[in-house]
């Protein structure tokens, strides 16, 4: 007999929910809530979700080695105090903002507050998994979108005003954005965009706050000058921190399944197959220019990849993952070149990679969806993209893409600089750290620890006649730093080295 006719079909749960009078679901002092969901699912978004989780100290990695040594550290703890403060968010209004069940067009309403009634009852994503276990894998969402956008505080932003924007911004900017998108009474979501696992939400919404943190604070100090060294000091954290997000990113993008099933299945193999070739082109973009094949470039390629397939990866068949892969490799490693047209110092190019890229992403979604693909979960139903000849498609994607990018942007811009005018008379909440403080490093000054030991050797240095020592070993390690770099010119000046020779002068003759 057929498993599906005889009622033991295992994909289903041992009971269908019925409509119950409490919002939380039922009583579990009376009812046993789990028989309206499959064990299968619940583990599947679990550990999905610890997945997106691990994401967030690969950004932290990432972000770190890109920077100088004297801040690595403080992109690690921004990474990590992100998940902190935005996962309390989430818990406090977070999730109701943007998941209430009585959301209207733009964000959601307080019925969820603090969590109240979030328990077994169906969530709005997928009635295979309630509302509880839809609420903390979002919660993931929300918490790697702020990681990814702080970064633009690389190497001069203070951390406490940090802190009250990750709260401020996720609250105003990424709540509205994450309910127009995925809730159902959502705008977008009734429009007919499609994205997958955040495209505009996530990369977009990260990449042009970051553009907007980074006009905010202004450039650092030397740039533009051969004073500021723009070669990443730890290439080997890069790699680190790109293989937590290529692990992550399976939960990240299968997990938006919201179930086992065959569309997981699918948006991990075209996550996968979209980092590779991403990865590929853009070594070989830069090996055409600079004949060398560059980690550095691998790993930023790979994370272009991985944000083009995003918006995509629950709709578009495996081989459309392979045209993501190569033109967000290409249209990220070109967009690097941005910067320098927008006067704009973003350190870490996060625009460039998630804004971009995850605009790329959202309109080769409107080429490539399938109606065949969504409904691989046995339910999703949809008009599809041009391969369904369902040309309006790209209207709709464009015009999510630019109301995502304007309203992050905007939000950024005006949050900050309430922020900063605040700053004027309490200095505690000013966006940038003074010129010294920035010389000194971010690491000394606002957290008290560094990343690597050798960095406290100026601590114990007080004679004239020690400065010369200190320094010719600094710029020793420095040379040799040069000479395994991926990237950049052998000639330039290490700019920790000079700013430690200048800090060792100071305090030598204060001495």
């Amino acid at each position: 007999m057929d498993p599906v006719d005889s009622g033991l079909d295992p994909t289903l749960p041992l009971e269908v929910f019925k409509n119950d009078t409490l919002a939380t679901g039922g009583d579990s002092r009376l009812y046993n809530l789990n028989v309206f969901y499959n064990p299968g699912d619940i583990a599947f978004m679990i550990i999905s979700t610890a997945l997106v989780l691990l994401m967030i100290p690969g950004v932290g990695f990432f972000y770190s080695g890109l920077a100088r040594r004297k801040s690595a550290l403080s992109l690690l703890w921004l990474s990590l105090m992100s998940t902190g403060v935005v996962f309390f968010q989430w818990f406090f209004w977070g999730y109701s903002l943007a998941f209430s069940h009585k959301a209207g067009k733009y964000i959601g309403a307080l019925d969820n507050f603090g969590l109240m009634n979030v328990l077994a009852a169906p969530s709005i994503g997928s009635p295979r998994i309630p509302d509880l276990m839809f609420c903390v894998y979002q919660g993931m969402f929300a918490c790697i979108t702020v990681a990814l956008a702080v970064g633009a505080v690389a190497e001069r932003g203070r951390m406490l005003p940090c802190i009250i924007y990750m709260f401020v911004w996720t609250t105003i900017v990424y709540d509205p954005i994450a309910c127009w998108t995925w809730n159902p009474a959502g705008w977008v979501y009734n429009m007919g965009g499609l994205d997958f696992a955040g495209g505009t939400p996530v990369h977009i919404a990260s990449g042009t706050a970051a553009l907007a943190y980074s006009y905010m604070l202004g450039k650092r100090r030397g740039h533009g000058t051969q004073e500021l060294n723009y070669r990443p000091h730890n290439v080997t954290h890069i790699v680190i921190g790109t293989v937590f997000l290529i692990v992550g990113w399976i939960g990240f993008n299968g997990g938006s399944a919201l179930s086992a099933n065959l569309r997981a299945i699918m948006a991990v193999v075209v996550t996968i197959l979209a980092a590779s070739v991403g990865g590929i082109t853009w070594c070989l973009v830069d090996y055409r220019l600079e004949r060398k094949w560059s980690t550095v470039g691998f790993c930023s390629g790979v994370i272009a990849g991985l944000v083009a397939i995003t918006p995509g990866s629950g709709y578009v068949p495996a081989w459309a993952a392979v045209v993501f892969g190569a033109c967000g490799g290409i249209a990220c490693n070109y967009a690097t070149k941005l910067k320098y047209f927008l006067r704009c110092d973003d350190a870490l190019d996060i625009f460039a990679v998630h804004g971009v890229g995850g605009f790329v992403g959202n309109i080769l979604t409107a080429f490539f969806a399938a109606d065949y693909i969504a409904h691989l979960d046995g339910a999703t139903v949809i008009a599809g993209g041009w391969l369904n000849h369902n040309w309006v498609q790209l209207g709709y994607q464009i015009a999510d893409s630019i109301a995502g990018g304007a309203y992050s942007f905007v939000g950024t811009c005006i949050i900050l600089g309430v922020l900063d005018f605040i700053g004027k008379f309490f200095p505690v909440f000013k966006l940038r750290a003074s010129e010294e403080e920035e010389i000194l490093g971010i690491d000394d000054v606002e957290i008290g620890e560094f990343a690597y030991d050798y960095v406290e050797l100026t601590r114990d240095v007080k004679a004239v006649d020690e400065i010369d020592d200190v320094d010719e070993g600094l710029s020793t390690h420095s040379m040799d730093h040069h000479h395994h770099s991926a990237m950049g010119n052998h000639h330039e000046k290490n700019q920790d080295s000079v700013d430690s020779s200048n800090q060792l002068a100071e305090w030598a003759h204060r001495a």
